[in-house]
């Protein structure tokens, strides 16, 4: 990808009216673009992230057991009916919109509902469970609010899994399961240090849930954690009785600021009984389902990890989730000599070639800013574009045969040989190979 090619570009401000700083942000380094409040549209390189943290929860949800499907966002009233959750008087984020020829439909806030409905036609026997399904999914809320950039939004992609079990020590196996492989995400996209289980109220699904809050001065939650455990409470449900029962004391609390990343719910039989899901048990007893749902906006993480990690020049991205390991920076492009070198370190970079002819582009590696620009200007949209690792190619690196390398989260720096570089086999390995071995030693 060259910076010529790529069709958004950088800003010096964010619209006036964005007072979240993860918008802010990404709005002026270029990944989204503002549609209206609490709409926003995912350009290349935000939609490169939010795919790259799309793919750990999705290895994440198959390595527990999920199925992945997608479900329809427009939503039959009747199966919400069922429920007692298609009233606005029940439900108040609804979209709802009218059929042309008569009828109404809604745009899916969530999908408990739906999924329960299909998987009657699916579950019938005790041998047809436990199952465990999920989808990244379109999700439709009509906020009153909507002030946190893509933390809250009216329109979002969502990750909701349900999970199907014949009783409820089945559901809290797997609900355990489902806690461990949220916490390996949130450490694999670099905010596992900051992130804390906490016990919390289901609302409208059950008495009590598992929140995964991200402690952030921007957060919306307010939390006590008692850091020996590892555990947090949420402000809602602090007391003297759910302390005890977690075996915590208050002067072993600690109040922070914090963002709800995630969540997990028992549902019991509250959508099955309903909506007829049931399955007949090994003494030919018919017994209804017992079902949990946990979700993930990964949105919401993305913003989360703008407004944790970054810092005053702009974006730094955890190497597992940015749009690529490397910006290649040609300083001096109007010098010959310089802009040959950097064309050729961008090709030795992303493209492996087989035989004699046959080159294939590796995607992910490197942005390469081929623009005709001046180097301040280069140099300050790596760093608010924030992607992990900046090569630096310029006319030091023809006098002295070395490329520059900066850690953008440290400022740190070193230099590579570009002969080494050259001569090397597979080129972009041996550029990893070189900013893990400076990182070890330093």
């Amino acid at each position: 990808m060259r910076h010529t090619g790529l069709f958004t570009k950088t800003r010096r401000e964010a619209p006036s009216d964005e007072v979240a700083k993860n918008a802010q942000l990404l709005i002026r380094a270029g990944y989204v673009h503002k549609e209206m409040a609490g709409v926003y549209a995912y350009l290349p390189l935000g939609l490169r992230v939010l795919q790259n943290i799309i793919n750990i929860i999705r290895q994440e949800m198959n390595g527990i057991g999920g199925q992945e499907v997608t479900l329809t966002a427009l939503q039959d009233p009747e199966v919400w009916k069922k429920s007692g959750r298609w009233s606005d008087e029940a439900v108040d984020i609804w979209f709802k919109t009218q059929l042309k020829n008569g009828g109404e439909l809604g745009l899916g806030n969530t999908h408990e509902e739906p999924l329960t409905a299909l998987m009657t036609e699916h579950i019938s026997s005790y041998k047809d469970l436990p199952k465990y399904v999920y989808q990244f999914q379109t999700k439709f809320r009509n906020e009153t609010r909507a002030k946190s950039g893509i933390m809250r939004s009216r329109e979002f992609v969502m990750k909701d899994l349900y999970s199907f079990s014949k009783n409820d020590e089945e559901f809290r196996t797997f609900y355990e399961k489902c806690a461990e492989a949220y916490l390996r995400i949130f450490a694999r996209v670099g905010i596992g240090a900051k992130t804390y289980r906490t016990f919390a109220s289901g609302g409208s699904f059950s008495k009590f849930s598992d929140e995964f809050q991200t402690v952030c001065d921007a957060g919306e939650d307010i939390i006590y954690i008692h850091e020996g455990k590892k555990l947090a409470v949420n402000k809602e449900v602090y007391t003297d009785e759910v302390l005890k029962d977690l075996d915590m004391k208050k002067e072993d609390m600690v109040e922070a600021k914090a963002i709800e990343v995630g969540n997990i719910f028992p549902l019991g039989t509250k959508y099955s009984e309903p909506l007829g899901l049931t399955y007949t048990d090994e003494t030919g007893k018919k017994v209804p389902v017992v079902m949990g749902s946990y979700g993930i906006g990964p949105g919401r993480l993305m913003g989360t990890i703008v407004e944790l990690l970054s810092d005053e020049k702009g974006i730094v991205w955890p190497e597992a989730v940015a749009p690529f390991a490397f910006h290649l920076l040609s300083l001096g492009s109007d010098n010959e000599q310089v802009e040959a070198l950097a064309e050729k370190v961008y090709e030795r970079l992303c493209y492996i070639t087989y035989g004699e002819n046959v080159k294939l582009y590796m995607d992910n590696v490197a942005l390469y800013d081929d623009r005709k620009v001046q180097t301040g200007e280069k140099r300050n949209d790596a760093d608010l574009i924030g992607i992990p690792y900046q090569i630096i190619v310029g006319k030091k690196s023809i006098e002295s045969g070395l490329m520059e390398v900066v850690k953008r989260a440290t400022g740190e720096t070193f230099t590579v040989g570009l002969n080494d570089f050259f001569e090397a086999k597979d080129s972009r390995m041996f550029m990893l190979s070189a900013i893990e071995s400076n990182t070890n030693n330093g």
